[in-house]
């Protein structure tokens, strides 16, 4: 199967952020996803869990579908998603027909949807435990995921109304035997938190995988960033102009609540404009 070439143009450098949504109050999530569109991020992107993942554990937490929808009614013109789905927490076709119409709520005038479909297989056992599915291993998860992508390209060519675009299908994850596989097959963005040393050999394999699978690695949007839980290549001396180099063209720094300091995306945001010559 072959993905669609996402609508963003690949030369060009774009800032998002990842809003945690917890520990604090929804209206201060929602403050935070208006004040980082005003910002001028390029796109927003909230996680599926069900509980806080830093401490503290039992603190405010919201979940990640129906906050979704609040972010296509709120916001005019940043792209936004999940970072990343859950794909063993929903059947694949409730999966497409929810992205569908949030797509829709999204479009507004211009009439075309602004939802980016980031998706994967999930790490967090709690949420697993705590709501009923089953845990398995990080192969059986895998394994449902590509079960689920199929189908949901296939439900979204079914819906009426269709979608008002070709959904971009975001990938999350970084193994080399299933992961990749995954995004040369289904993926117009690759997500990842490899250090910054081991980015080229990921790189290299991702690139065997599309050819293997007759995908143009040209396609597939590269995109990084950090994580509330400390890690990921951004945090790494240096690693802006690196990541850039590497062909990493979506930077996605996380900020946590309750106060959303967006502060940290300014230089970010200033460096974006002088790599885009605005």
């Amino acid at each position: 199967m072959t993905a669609s070439r996402h609508p963003a143009d690949h030369r060009h450098l774009r800032i998002g952020v990842q809003l945690a949504p917890q520990h604090a109050p929804y209206p201060a999530f929602r403050d935070a996803v208006l004040r980082a569109e005003d910002l001028g991020v390029d796109a927003i992107f909230n996680w599926d869990h069900f509980f806080p993942i830093t401490e503290p554990l039992e603190a405010e937490h919201h979940e990640a579908w129906t906050v979704l929808a609040a972010m296509a009614e709120q916001t005019e013109r940043v792209e936004f998603g999940p970072l990343v789905n859950c794909s063993p927490y929903r059947n694949a076709d409730l999966q497409a027909d929810m992205a569908r119409t949030i797509d829709h709520i999204s479009a507004g005038a211009t009439g075309s949807g602004r939802f980016i479909f980031g998706t994967g297989s999930g790490w967090a056992q709690r949420d697993f435990d705590e709501y009923g599915f089953g845990f398995g291993t990080v192969g059986s998860r895998l394994d449902t995921l590509a079960a689920d992508l199929p189908r949901i390209r296939a439900r979204w060519d079914r819906l009426n109304p269709a979608p008002t675009r070709r959904i971009p299908v975001l990938i999350g994850g970084q193994g080399e035997r299933k992961t990749l596989q995954l995004v040369a097959q289904h993926a117009d963005i690759w997500h990842t938190f490899t250090p910054l040393d081991d980015l080229p050999g990921k790189i290299g394999v991702l690139h065997e995988w599309c050819d293997r699978e007759g995908r143009d690695p040209a396609d597939i949007e590269l995109s990084t960033g950090f994580t509330v839980r400390g890690f990921g290549p951004l945090l790494e001396a240096g690693a802006p102009d690196r990541l850039y180099e590497l062909g990493f063209r979506l930077i996605v720094p996380a900020i946590d609540g309750p106060d959303y300091d967006l502060a940290p995306l300014k230089p970010l945001l200033e460096w974006r404009d002088r790599i885009n010559g605005g």
